[in-house]
C-alpha cells in the first residue's frame, strides 16, 4: 500500500475511534446521570407531586367523608329524628354541593335506609348484591375504607365510594356514611400522571390489593402477581418511603417508589420504566454519533484533498525540473527503464538525443545567471514545440539536455535533431537575450537489442563529446 495511503487510513481510523469513543462515553455519562437522577430525585419527587395532586382530589373527600361521621347533626338524626327525610336530604344536598362532591350517601344501621342528595332511596337488604357492600364494611374492625363498585342508584356508572362508619358515645355503629368519585374522573388522573410524568400510578391496601388503577393500562391486580414486588411487599407497603429496583423477564428495568397515605390508610405506588426517561439519552447518542461522523468524514474529506494536493506537489518536484518544467533526470530514468523492458520483448524502433549548450558557461559569466536560467527555459519551450509528444525528454541536469524518440529510426533522429539545432541556432528571442546566436552540440545513438541504460548513456555522451571536439554546432551519431 502506498505511504500516502496508509497515512489517511491511520488517520481515518484514529478520527473514527475518537468520534466513536467521545460519543459512547458521553452516551454512558449521561445514562447514568439520568438514571441517577431519576432514582434520586425525579421520582421522589414526582411521587411527592402525585401525592400533592391525591390530597386535592382524594383526599379531600375523604376529609370531607370523616367530618360526615364525626357530625353531632348526623348522630342526632340517625338516633331520634330518622323520620324526618326533608332534614337529611337538605343536609346531604348541602355537602354535595358546598364541596362539589359527585355524590354524599347515608346508610342507616337501624332502619337500613339508604339516603342519597335527593332523599331516600332503598331499604337495604343483606340478599341485594348491590348492599353487600355495607354489610362487608359494618363487620369490618376497619373505621373507614375505599370501595369501588358499581352503583345503579347513581347514573349506573363505577365509583369510588369513600366510606366512614358513624359511631355513638359509647362506640355503636349508628351506619355509614361517605362520598363517592366517579371512576372515569379518577381514571382520568391516573392517565394524566402516565402522560404527563410517564408513571404508573397504583393504590394498594395493605393485602397488597391494587385498589385504584387505571384501567386498560395497570394490568396488576395484587403484589403477588409479580414475584419481584411481592418479594419487596413487606418493604413497599410500610410508613416509611421506599425504593425498589428491579427488572422483568424481557430485562426491562422498574423503579418503584412507594409512599404511605394515612389518610385512605393506602399505599401510593408509582412507578417508572427506565428506558422511558432515557430514549431521549439514546436518540441525543444516534445524533451526536451521526454528527461527529459526518464531521470526521468531512475533516477526512479535507486531510486526503490536502495530501493528495501536496503529493502531487511532491510528485511534480521530484520528477520535473523547477527551472524549465521539464521532467528531470529521474523521471527519465523511470520511463527509459520501462522503455527497456518492452525492448527485451521486443525490439522498439527508438533512439536517444542527448545535447549540450555550446560555451554556456560564458554565458553565466557575462549576462549573469538570471539571463542563464531565461536561457535554459527558452530551450525548453523549443524541445517542447519540436518533438512529438509520444517522445520522452528531460533537462539532464546544468545545459544538458536528453530525448528519447520512439518509434523512429535513427535517420529519422538524426534529422530531428538537426532541425532541432537549427531551431536553437536560428531563435530570435535566444538572440535577442545575449545578442548572439546561442548554439549546441548534439549525439545521437540507437537503442539496440538488450541495451542498458547505461551502454546507451556511454554511447551517446561519446557522440556529445565527438560533435564538441570537432567544431560544436553539430550533430553526431553514435
Amino acid at each position: 500500500m502506498n505511504s500516502k495511503y496508509k497515512i489517511i487510513f491511520i488517520i481515518t481510523f484514529l478520527l473514527l475511534l475518537l468520534s466513536i469513543s467521545l460519543s459512547f462515553v458521553n452516551y454512558m455519562v449521561t445514562l447514568r446521570s439520568t438514571q441517577e437522577h431519576l432514582e434520586k430525585a425525579s421520582l421522589p419527587l414526582s411521587t411527592d407531586n402525585i401525592y400533592s395532586e391525591i390530597q386535592t382530589h382524594l383526599i379531600e373527600p375523604n376529609l370531607v367523608a370523616s367530618m360526615m361521621a364525626q357530625d353531632t347533626f348526623l348522630k342526632d338524626w340517625l338516633v331520634n329524628e330518622e323520620e324526618n327525610e326533608e332534614k337529611i336530604r337538605a343536609y346531604l344536598e348541602s355537602i354535595k354541593n358546598k364541596y362539589e362532591m359527585t355524590t354524599v350517601f347515608l346508610a342507616s344501621q337501624k332502619t337500613q335506609n339508604y339516603y342519597l342528595a335527593r332523599g331516600l332511596v332503598e331499604k337495604m337488604k343483606k340478599d341485594n348484591p348491590t348492599n353487600s357492600w355495607y354489610y362487608e364494611f359494618r363487620d369490618k374492625a376497619a373505621p373507614h375504607e375505599v370501595n369501588i363498585d358499581y352503583n345503579k342508584n347513581i347514573d349506573n356508572s363505577m365509583f369510588m365510594f369513600i366510606n366512614h362508619k358513624i359511631f355513638d358515645e359509647k362506640y355503636h355503629m349508628l351506619g355509614a356514611t361517605g362520598v363517592g368519585l366517579k371512576i372515569s374522573y379518577i381514571d382520568d388522573m391516573l392517565k394524566r400522571f402516565r402522560q404527563e410524568y410517564k408513571f404508573n400510578v397504583y393504590f394498594v391496601n395493605n393485602a397488597g390489593e391494587v385498589i385504584l388503577f387505571e384501567r386498560g393500562v395497570n394490568k396488576l391486580r395484587n403484589l403477588k402477581e409479580n414475584s419481584k414486588l411481592n418479594k419487596h411487599k413487606n418493604s413497599l407497603l410500610s410508613k416509611n418511603n421506599y425504593m425498589l429496583k428491579y427488572s422483568d423477564m424481557n430485562g426491562d428495568k422498574y423503579l418503584v417508589h412507594s409512599k404511605y397515605i394515612p389518610e385512605l390508610d393506602l399505599y401510593l405506588l408509582v412507578q417508572a420504566k427506565v428506558s422511558d426517561f432515557t430514549t431521549k439519552v439514546l436518540k441525543t447518542f444516534y445524533m451526536n454519533l451521526i454528527l461527529s461522523l459526518l464531521i470526521t468524514i468531512l475533516i477526512i474529506f479535507i486531510i486526503v484533498k490536502m495530501i493528495h494536493s501536496s503529493s502531487l506537489k511532491l510528485e511534480n518536484l521530484a520528477n520535473n525540473d523547477e527551472l524549465t518544467t521539464l521532467p528531470n533526470r529521474r523521471a527519465f530514468n523511470e520511463k527509459m527503464k520501462h522503455l527497456l523492458l518492452l525492448n527485451e520483448r521486443k525490439v522498439l524502433s527508438a533512439s536517444v538525443l542527448f545535447f549540450d549548450l555550446d560555451d554556456f558557461k560564458k554565458i553565466n559569466d557575462s549576462f549573469g545567471h538570471d539571463i542563464g536560467d531565461r536561457v535554459l527555459y527558452r530551450v525548453a519551450q523549443i524541445i517542447k514545440s519540436s518533438i512529438r509528444e509520444s517522445d520522452l525528454y528531460a533537462r539532464w541536469g546544468g545545459e544538458e539536455f536528453i530525448i528519447a524518440f520512439l518509434n523512429s529510426s535513427l535517420d529519422n533522429s538524426e534529422v530531428t535533431a538537426q532541425k532541432l539545432r537549427d531551431s536553437i541556432e536560428s531563435d530570435k528571442e535566444l538572440f535577442s537575450l545575449v545578442g548572439y546566436k546561442v548554439t549546441a552540440s548534439f549525439g545521437v545513438t540507437q537503442i539496440e537489442e538488450k541495451d542498458t541504460l547505461v551502454k546507451i548513456l556511454k554511447r551517446v555522451d561519446r557522440a556529445l563529446y565527438e560533435a564538441k571536439d570537432s567544431g560544436k554546432n553539430r550533430v553526431v551519431v553514435a
